[in-house]
């Protein structure tokens, strides 16, 4: 359920409710203030778009099953394992990590928070960087998580990257509400206060990180705030959910977001596939990329086939 919390909101609703339409997603409704509330009986609002294929599921499942199929076919996985080089060799890619080499025919870069280092490592330049967002959750303890049936999201601003606070029903343990924040010290790590220094001058000295930041200052500022402050970020959710209290919520993890982040300071908002001789890059796949993996992973499969000439 996508929420609007006042009728200023309303267009850009009406607006993704439209863009739903067009893209094919089955089942989209817009509803009133009451048929709102026969499905979210809590949460508060003028309007809302219902988009009833939307799931949750156990990623880390998910993956496991990833690697299950990928080694009854003869894969072979390796953890713990940072590429430091990649070379080129009699018309392979020798890949040099701290587990060893690894000699391939093609290679596929889905690197994720690194992928524009391992662009760099391979000798392209994707005039961009990868900024990372991080996101923080917050557990609704057992007797309030009948607030939450499903998920309730804000309406959110199209220009800006940050999702704001909102609301999932995760199994049947908690409800976790989620605000995403620039990390502008933390980097690459997932700790509030975490600190590594390569990684954060990365992103300090980078041209593009200050034309966003004084773009976005204001709303940049207000995440931070929200990460230190319970109070605030229980005010925000609070909108969507106002029976939610400050006691009713206990904190959990966190997670980071891998925004690409052009010279110039905008964010890029789209996926970005680059494919140089042997290689092919994914720069920039949006958050989505979990929960359409399967169908992303088709699409790289033809994107692949068609670049390294490949028969199935």
């Amino acid at each position: 359920m996508i929420v609007a919390s006042a009728e200023s909101e309303s267009a850009r609703l009406e607006e993704l409710f439209a863009r739903g339409r067009s893209n094919g997603i089955p089942g989209l409704r817009l509803l009133n203030r009451d048929q709102l509330r026969e499905i979210e009986p809590h949460c508060r609002g003028v309007r809302g778009l219902h988009v009833p294929g939307t799931g949750i599921t156990d990623y880390a499942a998910v993956c496991q099953k990833y690697a299950d199929i990928l080694s009854s076919h003869g894969g072979m996985l390796r953890t713990n394992a940072s590429v430091t080089g990649l070379l080129s060799r009699d018309g392979r890619t020798v890949i040099e990590t701290t587990a060893g080499e690894f000699l391939s025919r093609f290679v596929i870069d889905c690197a994720g928070l690194h992928s524009d280092r391992i662009a760099r490592i391979s000798g392209h330049d994707p005039e961009m960087r990868i900024v990372p967002f991080r996101g923080e959750y917050y557990d609704l303890v057992s007797e309030k998580q009948h607030l939450v049936r499903a998920l309730i999201y804000p309406v959110p601003d199209p220009q800006f990257p940050f999702l704001g606070v909102h609301s999932t029903v995760v199994s049947t343990v908690a409800c976790m509400p989620v605000r995403t924040q620039a990390s502008l010290l933390s980097a690459k790590d997932y700790g509030r206060t975490d600190l590594r220094l390569g990684d954060a001058t990365e992103t300090l000295t980078y041209p593009g990180f200050w034309r966003m930041a004084q773009k976005h200052w204001r709303d940049g500022a207000a995440e931070v705030c929200r990460s230190f402050s319970k109070r605030l970020f229980v005010q925000e959710l609070q909108k969507l959910v106002p029976e939610i209290n400050i006691a009713d919520l206990v904190k959990d993890g966190s997670g980071v977001r891998a925004q690409a982040l052009l010279r110039d300071g905008s964010l890029l908002d789209d996926f970005q596939f680059v494919h140089l001789e042997n290689m092919l890059h994914l720069l920039n796949v949006r958050s989505p990329a979990a929960t359409a993996s399967l169908s992303i992973g088709c699409a790289i499969l033809e994107m692949a086939e068609t670049a390294f000439d490949l028969k199935r």
